[in-house]
């Protein structure tokens, strides 16, 4: 009899101990879940008040005459992100699809700011920043000539360089079609994609390698590959109005215009690292 009651007291004890070690794994995933959950929201009310700030500011402006087509990009990224952003309210989806869909905010942030700064009203908290470069990692697990390239860029990004546009566009240029092409190779798009279109030369548009890598990650949707395909239309159109501006002379753009042209830029490339970024990384 005593061995029985040993052996039920060691069964209790074995079992009250498995329910506390489970009691207190829930209470750490609940705790961990909340953490995020609370880092996601102040993140996503951040990128929202910067939005609003940056919108209000740039709708302040309508009068200018200059810097039209760049413009005209960003109120289309805007149009994009609100048609996004709506449609991400108006159904259940996983959390990586809210990810892009916050840092498509960012992004579209970003374009308003770059917008106001070349209008003459920058945001003071990026004067700082031209000697920062935090993309390096992540393009350097795409290419590590992506990483030496962008080192190059953000060097030659100074006021005093009197060849600035060129380099800075030059490579940031080349950054953004070597991701897609190391990314999304031509015959890979065309195997998945039945029927994606093709560009004069017969090769797979950029809109379609989009559309690849969202669908690699399971995120296809039209509403998102509009906004990604709005977003690098804004910053190819950056570097337009960046050459434009300087034709190799210094002192165009001042310190504080030069690191909101960065930032803008930085981000965006990384915005695209993000969306080419093996399903398992």
């Amino acid at each position: 009899m005593r061995q029985i009651q040993n052996k039920q007291r060691q069964a209790i004890n074995r079992y009250n101990s498995a329910v506390r070690r489970h009691n207190q794994n829930v209470r750490t995933a609940v705790n961990k879940y909340n953490q995020a959950v609370r880092a996601h929201n102040a993140r996503v009310r951040a990128n929202r008040q910067r939005l609003k700030t940056e919108l209000a500011r740039l709708s302040r402006q309508t009068t200018s005459t200059r810097h039209v087509t760049f413009r005209t990009s960003v109120n289309t990224m805007q149009q994009a992100y609100s048609r996004l952003d709506q449609h991400a309210d108006s159904r259940s989806r996983n959390p990586e699809f809210n990810y892009f869909v916050d840092l498509s905010e960012r992004e579209a942030a970003n374009a308003a700011s770059v917008a106001n700064a070349l209008l003459g009203e920058t945001d003071e908290q990026q004067q700082d920043q031209l000697d920062v470069a935090p993309l390096g990692n992540a393009l350097a697990e795409i290419s590590p000539e992506l990483h030496d390239r962008w080192t190059g860029a953000v060097f030659a990004l100074n006021p005093a360089n009197p060849d600035a546009a060129r380099h800075f566009c030059t490579s940031a240029r080349e950054i953004f079609t070597q991701v897609l092409e190391i990314s999304a190779p031509d015959d890979d798009v065309r195997h998945l994609l039945q029927d994606c279109a093709f560009t004069d030369q017969g090769r797979p548009t950029r809109r379609s390698k989009v559309r690849f890598l969202l669908q690699k990650k399971q995120l296809m949707d039209q509403a998102l590959e509009d906004f990604v395909d709005a977003d690098i239309d804004n910053v190819v159109e950056l570097f337009r109005v960046f050459n434009d501006g300087t034709h190799g002379s210094a002192g165009t753009f001042d310190h504080a215009q030069l690191g909101s042209i960065r930032k803008r830029v930085e981000d965006g490339i990384m915005f695209l690292t993000q969306i080419a970024a093996p399903v398992d990384a």
